[in-house]
């Protein structure tokens, strides 16, 4: 819950939201959102009869858990799982907002994460690896693809280029005959 909740910090949760993501009876939820609350960690508010949650972000923990909770559950965590064993891959790359505000320039909070997949991974395992990120992150993964020339050529894709001078995290970095065209390998 705490997850959800603090990489998610714009965003209000209802108990029955945060028990179905965690996969725990509502009682369960409700008690330990309570305990948070009565810790100053998750701020509740209540519209008609129904009673909201947020991270308290203005809580002195909350810097440090957030931190914590995004470097053992955050995008970089999950998108390196879950494009872990497509076949075909060289090198997984996340761009755009969520980077930028991984490496600490100043903007609102990321609605989505950009990836660039290196190599010649079948498109449909791709897009299969981040529908299950997705699931898990709850916001948008938007992958795309380029080979190991085009990432190895930034004067001949644009996006190569962009991604090359602007924030970005290499997730995983394989030897170039890890990404041997998928067809090859089966």
């Amino acid at each position: 819950m705490l997850t959800r909740l603090y990489l998610h910090p714009d965003q209000d949760f209802t108990v029955t939201d945060l028990a179905a993501d965690a996969r725990i009876p509502l009682s369960t939820a409700h008690r330990e959102l309570q305990r948070l609350v009565d810790a100053g960690l998750v701020l509740a508010r209540r519209v008609g009869r129904t009673s909201l949650h947020r991270a308290n972000t203005g809580h002195r923990a909350a810097a440090a858990l957030t931190e914590l909770l995004q470097v053992s559950f955050g995008p970089a965590v999950v998108i390196a799982e879950e494009f872990a064993d497509v076949d075909g891959v060289a090198e997984v790359v996340l761009f755009g907002s969520w980077a930028a505000r991984h490496a600490g320039v100043d903007g609102p909070e990321p609605a989505d994460v950009d990836v660039l997949v290196v190599g010649t991974p079948r498109r449909a395992d791709v897009y299969a690896a981040a529908d299950r990120a997705q699931r898990r992150l709850h916001f948008p993964v938007n992958p795309v693809v380029r080979s190991i020339d085009q990432w190895s050529s930034s004067d001949a894709d644009a996006l190569v280029a962009q991604v090359r001078h602007s924030p970005h995290v290499t997730l995983l970095d394989r030897p170039r005959e890890a990404a041997a065209p998928v067809e090859a390998t089966r």
